[in-house]
């Protein structure tokens, strides 16, 4: 068995989920813009993705080992 020695406070909690919905928020924004304009349909699609799996991450990492 593998202890995982991860805890945050209640601060750094705070931060991680600010942050991790403000990714989303700019990873809805870049999949909008890469589903409207032609030319950013790659790139936007791409760092909206990218945005969004680095959110979850930092939300799900936040509520699970956030005191």
């Amino acid at each position: 068995m593998h202890l995982l020695a991860l805890s945050f406070s209640a601060h750094t909690t705070i931060r991680l989920e600010e942050v991790g919905a403000l990714l989303g928020a700019v990873a809805g924004a870049l999949l909008a813009l890469g589903a409207v304009t032609p030319l950013g349909r790659r790139a936007g699609e791409l760092f909206g993705g990218i945005a969004l799996a680095a959110g979850s991450v930092l939300v799900i990492l936040a509520l699970h080992w956030g005191t």
